[in-house]
C-alpha cells in the first residue's frame, strides 16, 4: 500500500504542476510511445508513412528491437526505453513514469500519441507537466479489469488522471468507452476507431481452400489464459471423440509459460499443430489454407485477428463479446459463441464443420465485404490525421 501511495503522490503532482518551457522545435515534431515494435509495426506503420508524407518528424519511444530498423528506413528517429507490458512492480511503475517524462522533455515533441495501458497512463501524465497536446488509443481494457479488486481500482484511478487533459481518447470497441464513462474515467473528447483496421492490399482475399477432407481451424493468439485456450482444449477433445474431419492449427507465442506442457500434450494426442510464432505473412498464409478462424478470447479491444481471417475471406467463429462482435454478421459471416463456454464453442464447431462447402465461400466473401466496408485501414489513418491537425492547429497560428 505504501509503495501505492507513492505512485498516486507523484501522479498528483505531475498531473498537478505547471511547469513548462518556451518551445524552440519546428511545429510538427510527433512522438509515439508504445509498449513493444508490434504495436506499431504490424498495425501503423500506414500511420508512420502518411505523417512522414506530410512532413512530420515522428519520434518512437519503443523497446529495443530488430525491426526498429524498418521504422528508421522510412525516416522515423528511435528512442528505446524499458517497459514491462504486464509489470506491476510500482516502483518500476514509478521509475517508467519519470522515464517518460525525461524523455519527452528532452525530445520536445509538439504533439505525442500513445497506445496501450502503460504508455496511455505515464505518457499522459508526462505530457500533462510539460503542457505537451497527446493523444491516447485504448485498444483494450485488459485482464486486470477483469476481476474486482485493488489493482483495478488502482487503473481506474491512473487512467482518469491521465485522459483528463487528452486532447482525444480512441477507442476500439464502444463497449469499453461506454464502462469508462460510466465509471466517471473519462470526462474529455473520446472517438471510436474500427479497431487498428485492416490494410486491404496487402491482406487480399484468398481463393477458398477446395480440399475439405479435413477441416481446417486456425488460431492466431498471444497464448495465455484470458485468450480461451483452457475453453478451446476442452472443445477440441469434445469434437475429437465425434469426428476426425477437424483439424486445428496454432500460431502464436507464450505469454504464459504454463501453456507449454498443455499445448505439447494437444499436439502429441489431438489433430492439433503449433506453428509457433509466426512473421505477419507468414500468418496471412497459414490463414488462407485454413476454412475457418476461431477466436474465444474472454475479452478484446478489437481483434486483429478476426479482421485479417475475415479480409483474407475466411469464415470466423468468435466470443459474443465487444471486440469480435462488431467483425461477424452471426450466421453469414461466421458464428458467436457464449465466451468462457466449452459446450458452447464446441457444438459452434461442429455446426461449421456441417455446412456445405459452397455455404462456407459465401460465409468468406460476405466477411470480405464487412472488412472492406467498415474495417479500411484508410478509415483509421483519416480518423488519426484529422485529429493530428486539429490537435496542432492552434500552434500553427
Amino acid at each position: 500500500m505504501e509503495a501505492a501511495a507513492t505512485i498516486f503522490k507523484e501522479v498528483i503532482n505531475i498531473g498537478s504542476s505547471r511547469s513548462g518551457e518556451l518551445r524552440t522545435q519546428s511545429m510538427n515534431k510527433i512522438m509515439i510511445l508504445v509498449n513493444d515494435n508490434g504495436t506499431i509495426y504490424y498495425f501503423r506503420l500506414e500511420l508512420l508513412k502518411r505523417l512522414i508524407a506530410e512532413n512530420h518528424e515522428v519520434v518512437i519511444s519503443v523497446p529495443s528491437s530488430e525491426r526498429n530498423r524498418e521504422f528508421e528506413n522510412i525516416g522515423c528517429k528511435i528512442e528505446i526505453i524499458d517497459i514491462c507490458r504486464d509489470g506491476i512492480n510500482p516502483f518500476k511503475e514509478l521509475l517508467l513514469l519519470r522515464t517518460y517524462y525525461k524523455q519527452i522533455k528532452r525530445i520536445k515533441p509538439d504533439l505525442v500519441l500513445t497506445y496501450t495501458a502503460k504508455p496511455n497512463i505515464y505518457g499522459s501524465l508526462a505530457c500533462q507537466r510539460l503542457k505537451i497536446p497527446y493523444i491516447n488509443n485504448v485498444t483494450g481494457l485488459g485482464s486486470m479489469f477483469q476481476n474486482d479488486n485493488l489493482i483495478k481500482g488502482i487503473m481506474l484511478f491512473l487512467q482518469k488522471q491521465a485522459y483528463k487533459k487528452s486532447h482525444c481518447v480512441f477507442f476500439q470497441n464502444a463497449a469499453n468507452r461506454q464502462y469508462l464513462l460510466k465509471k466517471k474515467v473519462i470526462s474529455t473528447k473520446t472517438a471510436l476507431l474500427p479497431g487498428s483496421g485492416v490494410n486491404l492490399e496487402k491482406c487480399k482475399y484468398q481463393p477458398y481452400p477446395e480440399d475439405e477432407s479435413r477441416v481446417r481451424f486456425a488460431l492466431v493468439s498471444r497464448v495465455r489464459q484470458d485468450k480461451g485456450f483452457d475453453e478451446l482444449f476442452e472443445a477440441v477433445k469434445v469434437i475429437s471423440s465425434k469426428t476426425d474431419r477437424a483439424e486445428f492449427h496454432l500460431a502464436g507465442w507464450y505469454e504464459d509459460n504454463n501453456y507449454k506442457d498443455k499445448i505439447s500434450e494437444m499436439v502429441k494426442n489431438y489433430p492439433f499443430i503449433y506453428h509457433g510464432s509466426l512473421d505477419q505473412d507468414e500468418v496471412y498464409d497459414l490463414i488462407s489454407k485454413c476454412h475457418c478462424l476461431i477466436h474465444p478470447s474472454h475479452h478484446e479491444g478489437m481483434a486483429n485477428s478476426l479482421l485479417e481471417a475475415a479480409a483474407i475471406g475466411r469464415p470466423c467463429l468468435a466470443s459474443n463479446i465487444p471486440g469480435c462482435k462488431e467483425v461477424i454478421d452471426d450466421g453469414m459471416s461466421g458464428f458467436l459463441f457464449k465466451v468462457k463456454n466449452i459446450e458452447s464453442l464446441a457444438k459452434t464447431i461442429e455446426k461449421f464443420i456441417a455446412i456445405k462447402h459452397e455455404d462456407k465461400i459465401k460465409m468468406g466473401l460476405q466477411g470480405r465485404k464487412i472488412i472492406e466496408a467498415k474495417f479500411d485501414r484508410n478509415i483509421v489513418i483519416n480518423k488519426y490525421m484529422h485529429e493530428i491537425n486539429t490537435a496542432l492547429s492552434p500552434k500553427r497560428i
